[in-house]
């Protein structure tokens, strides 16, 4: 009996896994990049390779940043570069609001992690089949000084995903 109650446990919480796995009908591509310890050195760039064989469909992009209470500032400035497979690159500076103004983190989430999903391009079609990559990292610095901020705290993840336009 009690190996029963096991069973049907562990088949309750695989079939409740797949729902919720199915239900995003959206996603196109959907991946995150862990950032170590919280810290994300202005070096490190964050890659994402995907590739695309649908040259008829609009997308949207977006970029996600999962980040914590440790998080210093109220926005964020990243810099990205699209590649595409004939060799072309767009590079993008991008800034997005991180806190609204009494200090409180955007973002979904209940604990002290804060997940947001930042649209990065709207609307778009890939002009060619193939493999493409995206890199993003931060421009972040302090108001009045020229150096960027080298390690900067409080970003545990960064994801890049890809959805289809319903």
């Amino acid at each position: 009996m009690l190996q029963t109650i096991k069973n049907n446990n562990y088949l309750s919480v695989l079939i409740l896994f797949l729902v919720l796995v199915s239900c995003d009908s959206s996603r196109v591509f959907d991946k995150y990049s862990s950032i170590s310890n919280g810290l994300w050195n202005k070096e490190d760039m964050v890659s994402f390779t995907f590739s695309v064989n649908d040259t008829i469909a609009k997308r949207n992009l977006f970029i996600n940043i999962r980040n914590n209470n440790k998080y210093p500032f109220s926005n964020l400035f990243l810099i990205t570069q699209m590649n595409f497979p004939d060799g072309q690159k767009i590079i993008d500076t991008l800034e997005y609001d991180m806190a609204d103004k009494s200090g409180e983190f955007l973002g979904e989430g209940f604990s002290e992690i804060k997940e947001n999903k930042l649209f990065y391009k709207e609307n778009i079609l890939f002009p060619i089949v193939g493999d493409y990559s995206v890199t993003i990292s931060h421009a972040m610095r302090k108001n009045s000084e020229v150096n960027g901020i080298k390690n900067l705290e409080g970003i545990t993840e960064v994801g890049f995903r890809i959805e289809k336009i319903e």
